[in-house]
């Protein structure tokens, strides 16, 4: 383990988890086949990410939800409150914090079952895993006729240099690649999430790896996901963030890379700004940052691209000088 992991790994000593077994559930406007359509969002709390466990990913804090000896009866009620609240949206999300096809979070006993229980009603479903557990996909094959399973992976950058000293993401791009054509092959969907600013990064090269990452996987995937980080606690992120040492990308930034995505991908785009507009997460003055991130969701749910191409602000200059001076301090 090198010095990044052990310090990821002495930060996430620090957190003091709730027992709390209720999951998460909510509806959210979302789009199938271009049209807007509802879907339903169940984050299912678990043991956690195995990667998490190990070190972690620099920005990600969701490991401050995991419950580490949760059992699978506890597992098996947050299931059963979630059919209770499903309304029969079209899509339904299914989040773990981690990876949906690890055995170890979600028994595949169980996956099969939400899967079915999801697909009498849902047209599609949504899962997240790491590249590690693409395999496990063939033990709930095979899907229903006429109904799409989309995998989201967390890929972030491109550059393998990013992935190591400003992520610590555990695993090369050729790695994630492999596991990204895995999903393809059995012709599911494959939503790739891009990250936004990772550590270490100026914000001008943070909008060139984005873009650089989007080129990178633009031939395989369905959807890219930017994503921008938010100050999660208890994360190298928040360490620096709290000694003045990193700041949250600017809106300014994101609406750049979604123009420049979009010049570049033919498939779905989407922008999912946490925290958007607060200390914690992308923003720019303060003043513009509404009307920011209404443009992010009518580029998202409408793919319209000149969502930002009326916005003006006096923060923009202050934004572009960001962008020339911490290259120039960086050297």
């Amino acid at each position: 383990m090198d010095k990044l992991q052990v310090f990821c790994r002495e930060l996430r000593k620090r957190e003091k988890r709730s027992r709390e077994i209720e999951p998460r559930m909510w509806s959210e406007n979302d789009t199938l086949d271009n049209k807007i359509t509802k879907a339903f969002v169940f984050i299912l709390k678990t043991r956690g990410c195995f990667w998490a466990h190990h070190s972690g990913c620099t920005m990600c804090g969701y490991f401050n939800d995991s419950i580490p000896d949760i059992t699978e009866k506890e597992i098996a009620r947050q299931f059963e409150l979630a059919l209770q609240k499903y309304q029969g949206e079209k899509i339904v999300k299914i989040f773990t914090s981690g990876s949906f096809l690890d055995e170890r979070e979600v028994p595949t006993v169980m996956q099969r079952k939400m899967l079915e229980k999801f697909f009498e009603k849902a047209d599609k479903v949504i899962i997240e895993s790491r590249p590690e557990f693409i395999e496990n996909i063939s033990k709930i094959e095979p899907i229903p006729k006429n109904k799409v399973l989309e995998v989201a992976m967390g890929l972030e950058s491109a550059n393998d240099r990013v992935l190591k000293h400003s992520i610590n993401k555990g695993f090369t791009f050729s790695q994630w690649r492999d596991a990204a054509k895995g999903v393809i092959d059995r012709n599911m969907e494959l939503k790739t999430y891009i990250l936004v600013k990772p550590p270490f990064l100026t914000e001008a090269e943070a909008i060139k790896d984005a873009l650089h990452s989007a080129r990178k996987v633009s031939d395989i995937s369905d959807t890219l996901s930017f994503n921008p980080v938010a100050i999660h606690a208890n994360t190298l992120v928040e360490y620096l963030w709290s000694r003045k040492l990193y700041r949250p990308p600017w809106l300014w930034s994101v609406a750049e890379i979604l123009e420049g995505a979009a010049e570049i991908f033919d498939g779905q785009i989407k922008g999912d700004v946490v925290a958007g507009g607060r200390r914690r997460g992308a923003h720019n003055c303060g003043k513009c940052d509404g009307a920011f991130l209404n443009a992010v969701e009518r580029f998202t749910l409408h793919q319209e691209k000149n969502a930002f191409k009326k916005l003006k602000c006096g923060c923009r200059e202050e934004w572009l000088d960001s962008l020339e001076v911490e290259g120039f301090i960086k050297g």
